[in-house]
């Protein structure tokens, strides 16, 4: 995707250096800020402190910091450390955990000596990986959509969260459908829901607008309403983690526009690769949900007049609050699950990956 109509991803290697480079997603939309990461301290705090956010982004950020630390030291030990380390940066995203199990599978059988220079390699293709499985992903997504905006001429599509190319290396998984179909032409616009209380949405607004892609920005509330009075023709989410038995895991806020759409006869879909599929989760009871900070709802972030950012605090320090990042939504609300390999019930994801085994 494009920043100012330059190709860009939203991680990449620093030509000549042991360092990677990162879009700073705390700073957006109000200002673009590119951070660089040079060590495993570095790379663990961008995932915690969600300077990188979505799945996919999680996991090919966690695959360059073991690359990271391993340039310092390559041991068993050290290799150990940095999966420990980086693991415990976020409890809900499969893919994390994903791309470590890979790194590990991979160096732990190599000698020392040959670990920085295979670390770097594995974590690359993880990255280059996801941008393919992405972009796949927008090519099966297209063929659920076409039909719909067929029917009307144009296509409103709802989303939450930001699952665009931002949360991904690159296309994103949600958003991949909707590049798709605005560069074959069709006429898509895109509800954004601001995603309260960090405001993904805005991430979503912004790269849509670099893209030229027509959307609006909306209150969360305001999604059951726009799905009643038939303002939206599909409504298409990322995942943090699907379990087996298609229980689907997102950003909180998810499972009630899949209520919404349910009720309202619009297909809810579910953009996500193999890496955030977990067959080994029998179902979404048994997702860890993350419990994030209270300053996230008690404090809004944002500028000021003059420009620069600024903080709101509209709660006291003391004022009880809950802050779940994410919700699960049953199988039975998906209509399909679009992954690299094509779309398919939520509860009939097997049937795209028979090299599983499942329980």
């Amino acid at each position: 995707m494009k920043v100012n109509n330059v190709p860009t991803r939203s991680i990449w290697r620093v030509a000549d250096h042991a360092a990677v480079d990162i879009i700073d997603q705390t700073a957006l939309p109000h200002a673009y800020r590119v951070l660089r990461l040079a060590s495993l301290e570095d790379a663990a705090h961008a995932i915690r402190s969600m300077q990188v956010r979505g799945a996919p982004l999680i996991g090919a950020t966690a695959a360059y910091g073991v690359a990271l630390a391993l340039l310092r030291d390559a041991s068993d030990a050290a290799l150990a450390n940095a999966v420990a380390t980086l693991g415990g940066t976020r409890p809900t995203a499969v893919n994390l955990h994903w791309a470590l199990q890979r790194m590990q599978a991979h160096l732990a059988p190599l000698p020392a000596i040959e670990r920085g220079a295979a670390a770097w390699r594995e974590a690359e293709a993880i990255a280059d990986e996801d941008v393919a499985q992405n972009r796949a992903i927008g090519e099966h997504g297209l063929a659920l959509l076409r039909p719909l905006a067929e029917k009307r001429g144009r296509l409103d599509v709802m989303t939450h969260c930001n699952a665009g190319w931002l949360a991904t290396v690159d296309h994103g998984t949600a958003l991949s459908p909707v590049y798709a179909a605005f560069d074959a032409g069709i006429d898509v616009r895109v509800w954004v829901s601001e995603t309260r209380p960090r405001n993904q949405g805005l991430l979503t607004a912004w790269e849509l607008q670099q893209h030229g892609v027509p959307h609006t920005l909306i209150a969360d509330n305001a999604a059951g309403l726009l799905l009643a009075r038939g303002e939206v023709d599909a409504v298409i989410v990322g995942a943090d983690r699907i379990a087996a038995n298609g229980d689907v895991a997102n950003k909180v806020g998810t499972y009630l526009k899949a209520l919404a759409a349910k009720e309202a006869g619009v297909p809810f879909y579910v953009a996500a690769p193999r890496s955030t599929l977990d067959f080994g989760c029998a179902a979404g009871d048994a997702i860890p949900i993350e419990e994030r900070e209270g300053d996230e709802l008690r404090v809004v972030n944002g500028t000021g007049s003059d420009g620069r950012p600024a903080a709101v605090r509209q709660l006291a320090k003391d004022e009880a609050v809950a802050n779940p990042a994410f919700d699960v939504t049953p199988a039975r609300f998906v209509a399909a699950v679009i992954t690299e390999r094509g779309s398919a019930a939520a509860h009939a994801l097997a049937t795209l990956y028979p090299e599983e085994r499942h329980g």
